[in-house]
């Protein structure tokens, strides 16, 4: 049989040059950058003017700072810097009004109530007293909402966590609580312990437990 010359084959190319990526990826669409988001409206009822919250507290008062390992080099300490301590000479029965004073004079500089915590070691505080009537489930839901000044006794003190500015009326009870009530507010102070009562007390109970 005579053979048949095969045709040559002809492969067809898309016509004009095919655009390549140069990573060979499709380019990302970009995203929208959403514009500034208004500031929250100030809460109504609170005395003195509104600042933004103050710097994030440790996330909860049983958080130990790190410890550096046994090997590396040395790196900062990483626990924050000892609350600044303010004195106001006050009578154990004057001393709960020299602490509400001190609230007064916070609230009104600009700190916002969840900044404070007062802590009792006499008398518990009638908005402690208030609050407990309807339970210490309904008690504690106060201070885990973190947005009221919170008043507390020196013997649940340490169920608190730590705010920015911890006051403490030393307005009678035992010594014990004076010294569980000074412990456990130079621990939970963030930046200022404020202690009304006797000086000569004070200065003896933050040298021996603090």
């Amino acid at each position: 049989m005579p053979l048949i010359p095969e045709e040559p084959q002809i492969h067809e190319q898309a016509q004009g040059p095919r655009a390549t990526p140069a990573s060979g990826r499709t380019a990302p669409t970009p995203r929208p950058v959403p514009g500034p988001r208004p500031a929250a409206p100030p809460r109504p009822g609170r005395p003195g003017p509104v600042r933004p919250a103050p710097p994030a507290q440790r996330a909860s008062r049983d958080t130990a700072p790190a410890k550096p390992g046994p090997s590396g080099p040395a790196t900062p300490a990483a626990a924050p810097a000892a609350p600044q301590i303010q004195l106001i000479p006050a009578t154990p029965d004057g001393a709960l009004d020299a602490a509400e004073e001190a609230v007064d004079l916070l609230l009104d500089s600009g700190r916002t109530p969840g900044d404070v915590l007062v802590i009792t070691t006499g008398e518990p505080h009638p908005w402690a007293a208030h609050e407990l009537s309807f339970g210490d489930a309904a008690y504690w839901a106060q201070h885990d909402a973190g947005d009221d000044v919170f008043y507390a006794d020196a013997a649940v003190a340490d169920r608190a966590a730590s705010r920015t500015v911890v006051v403490v009326a030393l307005n009678g009870g035992p010594e014990a609580a004076a010294v569980t009530a000074l412990t456990v507010a130079h621990s939970r102070a963030g930046a200022l312990l404020i202690v009304c009562g006797d000086p000569q007390r004070i200065n003896s109970v933050l040298g021996a437990g603090v």
